[in-house]
C-alpha cells in the first residue's frame, strides 16, 4: 500500500468534537530539537556557502554554527523555558545523551519529555540499517532518562515506507513527522496504531530563519496569527499549535527575545493547555476511544 493511503483522508470539519481538558480550547506544545552534527560529514544544514562553490570537510564554520546553539543557545532557551514554567518536548538524537549529557542532563533534570529524533541528525533514508538505528535510539534515550519515549520525529521529518512499522515496533506511540492536520489522527501498523500529532514546517524556526531569511520579527508576527486563528476555532472544535525551535537558530543573541514575546502572548490567553507529545496523544485517545 502507498504510504500516503496509509492514512485516510479526514476533512477538519468533518472531525468528531473533542474537549480539552478544564475547557481549553488550544493545545499548545513547544518542540525543543537538540541533534548532533558531526564534523567529520557534510552538514545537515549551512549557513555560510562553501568558498568557491565547493564543499569542504571539515566544515568549520557550518559545523560551528549549529555547535554554538549547543554551548549557548540552548541555555538561553531552556532558562525561557522553565522560567515559564512550560512543558516541553525534547526532540533528541538518540547520541546526544553521550556527546552533549550537559545538555542532556538539564532537559531530564527539567522534566522535559524526551521525544526520540534519530541517532545521529540524518535522513531516515541514508541509514544501512534503519531498525537498528531506530531502536539504538530509543534503547539509549531510555537508558538516561529513565523511561522509554514515547513520541518520535524522524530528523527532517523523514520517513521510508517501513518507517511507521518499525517505529511502533520500537515502542512509539506518538509521530510527528506528518504535518496534515490540526489534530491527531490514528494509523494502523502491524504492530498497533501510531498516533499522528500535529507538527509544523510553518511555525518551525528553520522554515521562517534559516529557509525564507525572515527577520525577527516575522516569527512573532506569524505566530501570532497562527495562534489566533487555531485558538478562534477551538471555541468551536479543540485545535493543536505547534511551535519547533533549534539552539543555533532562536536560541542566538537577537532573536531568543522574539520567542520570549510569543511565548507570553500565548500563555496570556486562559484557554490555552500547554502540553507534551504524549499528554496530545493520550488526551487524544482517550477522547475517541
Amino acid at each position: 500500500m502507498p504510504l500516503s493511503d496509509r492514512i485516510p483522508y479526514q476533512a477538519l470539519v468533518d472531525r468528531p468534537k473533542l474537549t480539552l481538558p478544564d475547557g481549553k480550547r488550544l493545545a499548545v506544545w513547544v518542540i525543543l530539537n537538540v541533534e548532533e552534527w558531526r564534523m567529520e560529514g557534510p552538514m545537515p544544514r549551512t549557513v555560510l556557502p562553501p568558498p568557491m562553490g565547493q564543499p569542504l570537510i571539515p566544515d568549520v564554520p557550518n559545523w560551528s554554527w549549529h555547535e554554538y546553539g549547543m554551548r549557548a543557545g540552548f541555555w538561553r532557551q531552556h532558562a525561557a523555558l522553565t522560567s515559564r514554567g512550560i512543558p516541553v518536548t525534547l526532540a533528541i538524537n538518540g547520541h546526544v545523551c553521550t556527546s552533549y549529557p550537559r545538555v542532556a542532563s538539564a532537559a531530564r533534570d527539567a522534566g522535559w519529555e524526551f521525544m526520540g529524533h534519530g541517532f545521529l541528525q540524518g535522513p531516515m533514508h541514508r541509514l544501512d540499517d534503519q531498525r537498528k538505528a531506530i531502536f539504538e535510539a530509543m534503547d539509549t534515550i531510555e537508558a538516561f532518562a529513565g523511561k522509554r519515549p514515547r513520541s518520535w520525529e524522524s530528523p527532517g521529518l523523514t520517513e521510508t515506507d517501513e518507517t511507521l512499522d518499525l517505529l511502533r515496533e520500537a515502542g512509539v506511540e506518538y509521530v510527528a513527522d506528518w504535518v496534515i492536520d490540526d489534530l491527531p489522527q490514528d494509523i494502523e501498523t502491524p504492530h498497533g496504531l501510531i498516533t499522528t500529532i500535529p507538527y509544523t514546517v510553518e511555525m518551525n524556526d528553520i522554515t521562517v530563519y534559516a529557509l525564507q531569511q525572515h527577520d525577527s520579527e516575522i516569527f512573532l508576527t506569524r505566530g501570532k496569527r497562527q495562534f489566533d486563528r487555531l485558538y478562534a476555532e477551538g471555541a468551536d472544535n479543540a485545535r493543536v499549535m505547534a511551535i519547533s525551535i533549534h539552539p543555533y537558530i532562536t536560541g542566538v543573541p537577537h532573536r531568543i527575545g522574539v520567542l520570549e514575546d510569543l511565548l507570553d502572548y500565548v500563555d496570556g490567553h486562559d484557554g490555552v493547555a500547554w502540553m507534551t507529545a504524549s499528554e496530545i496523544g493520550d488526551w487524544y485517545r482517550g477522547q475517541i476511544g
